[in-house]
């Protein structure tokens, strides 16, 4: 049996409305640190969701709060019964301004697929001349990631141009195999990356579109932000579900 779901009505994001939020993580200390930059501006046009950030959000102490700029997370998460098969399927278009040419990371867009009942993470970021997939298991705020014998926290990025058209909107697909512990990336139709034994069974999804760097904070905190601007175009997620 096979399902589809659409994740769209951007029409109505800035309301918070009953498919999107804005993204972050609860504080230790009772606050909620949220990734939206106070001079974005967003557009919701022809059925898309365009977003242009001039970016200047950073944390100096925590990682991950420093890597998402602004951020809309599904206000439900995707469950992944038994023996089920998912995909996610977008197209995604990127710009940047002022960002290192030969940093992918100094500022991107992003797909991102999140379940914050075990840490583990599936993503597409991409700029105007690259993407990478990425497959990991993060320390994300408040999350109980379950102990192992292995290593416990991993993020393996792969960077490529491959069946990539520059400065354009890309088909991006996301698919994920709990029967058989194994993810597949596409880009455009064609396949990019598989990862077979996948160690961690991903129990659910929430689906984030964002806008981000990746920069490892310095012996003085946050070294992301510096005056760059990205932009950020998202169709509607496809989001398939196929029992086996």
């Amino acid at each position: 049996m096979t399902n589809t779901r659409i994740l769209g009505d951007f029409h109505n994001i800035i309301s918070e409305n009953d498919t999107w939020r804005i993204g972050g993580f609860p504080l230790p200390d009772g606050s909620f640190w949220e990734y939206r930059e106070p001079e974005a501006v967003v557009i919701s046009r022809n059925g898309f969701l365009y977003v242009r950030a001039p970016l200047s959000r950073s944390h100096d102490h925590v990682q991950i709060l420093d890597n998402a700029k602004h951020m809309y997370y599904s206000k439900e998460p995707i469950t992944v019964p038994e023996n089920t098969k998912v995909s996610f399927e977008l197209q995604i278009r990127a710009r940047t301004k002022d960002t290192n040419p030969d940093d992918l990371y100094d500022g991107y867009v992003s797909l991102n697929l999140l379940d914050f009942s075990t840490g583990a993470a599936l993503d597409f970021f991409t700029n105007d001349k690259q993407y990478a997939s990425v497959y990991g298991v993060l320390p994300f705020p408040g999350v109980d990631v379950p102990d192992t014998d292995e290593t416990k926290y991993f993020c393996m990025f792969k960077e490529s141009d491959e069946h990539f058209n520059s400065n354009d909107f890309n088909q991006y697909k996301i698919t994920y195999d709990r029967a058989n512990d194994e993810v597949i990336f596409f880009v455009n139709g064609h396949e990019v990356r598989r990862e077979t034994n996948v160690p961690i069974k991903f129990n659910q999804f929430t689906v984030a579109l964002g806008i981000m760097t990746e920069q490892d904070l310095g012996p003085d905190g946050s070294v992301s932000v510096h005056g760059q601007t990205v932009i950020g175009e998202w169709s509607p997620v496809t989001v398939t579900t196929e029992e086996e």
